[in-house]
């Protein structure tokens, strides 16, 4: 076994495992403490280095692609506190650290485990149910549908549409951009009738807009995490063989498809404008933000 601990967490391998236990201390992001204990497989892991500093050095555990649902749904865009596959040490620990990184290298390459995407996930994601309330409402996921349910200070137009459920066999993908508290985020869950849709996140019923806390609206990445993980896996949507392209396609929905989502969009948002709900110049905004769009 080789493991060591450190203030922001332990990471402990066993010869066919890497298990990385986020610490207990008030610095540990609050994304970190929720996500909780992840056991990476080695066939998960590409590389692993030790990069020392002066004052603390960093151990670094590289994925292979498509492994990690959390991976994939963040595409690198979580806060370097919050990823897991980093760990700040001390430097009086930079020796385990080495040991720890030449144990996991070395059953690397005892294993021959290649370096190449995977085909499949290799790590489940979060646990459902999930359910994170965010600055613009509260998401959830059950594991076979999302609901969305908009807070007080959420856009008209969102909360005129009410609660918001999408089925998983809807969804298309999940993108995700956090609050980073100079600039607002968003979940978007993007369909089939929405693929091609551009309103901005604060006016999209099928959008979270963050732009609250920042270390809360992290969570949303759970969520997005959950759903990733239950979605096709990238291999299956994207790539240059002739087999992906027809499983691409299919997700896009056809040019008559465009003509029609765009209608029904329009007699929503007449609707909410002839009840009273958007003022005209909301629906002037909106309007011209769903015709960009298309």
């Amino acid at each position: 076994m080789a493991e060591i601990i450190q203030r922001d967490g332990t990471w402990a391998f066993d010869g066919t495992t890497v298990r990385i236990t986020p610490g207990l201390h008030r610095s540990v992001p609050l994304f970190r403490q929720t996500y909780g204990e992840i056991a990476v497989p080695l066939e998960a892991v590409a590389g692993i280095v030790f990069e020392p500093e002066r004052k603390r050095g960093r151990l670094r555990m590289r994925l292979r692609e498509g492994a990690d649902p959390l991976l994939h749904a963040t595409g690198g865009r979580l806060p370097d506190t919050a990823d897991p596959y980093r760990l700040a040490v001390d430097v009086d620990r930079a020796g385990v650290a080495e040991y720890v990184a030449e144990e996991i290298r070395r059953a690397l390459l005892l294993d021959q485990i290649p370096k190449d995407p995977t085909k499949t996930y290799l790590l489940p994601g979060p646990p459902v149910p999930v359910s994170v309330r965010s600055s613009d409402g509260t998401v959830s996921f059950d594991g076979t549908q999302v609901r969305i349910d908009w807070s007080d200070t959420s856009d008209r137009v969102k909360r005129a549409t009410g609660p918001r459920i999408i089925g998983v066999g809807e969804l298309v993908q999940v993108e995700w951009l956090p609050n980073s508290g100079y600039e607002d985020g968003f979940l978007r869950f993007v369909t089939r009738e929405t693929v091609f849709s551009k309103l901005p996140p604060e006016k999209d019923p099928y959008a979270l807009d963050l732009w609250g806390s920042a270390r809360r609206d992290l969570l949303t990445a759970l969520v997005a995490t959950a759903i990733t993980a239950r979605l096709p896996h990238p291999s299956t949507r994207t790539g240059v063989d002739s087999a992906d392209r027809p499983q691409l396609a299919a997700a896009v929905p056809r040019p008559a498809d465009h003509h029609d989502v765009l209608l029904r969009r329009l007699r929503e948002l007449g609707e909410l404008h002839r009840d009273g709900v958007l003022t005209d110049e909301e629906f002037a905004m909106t309007k011209a933000a769903v015709l960009r769009g298309f």
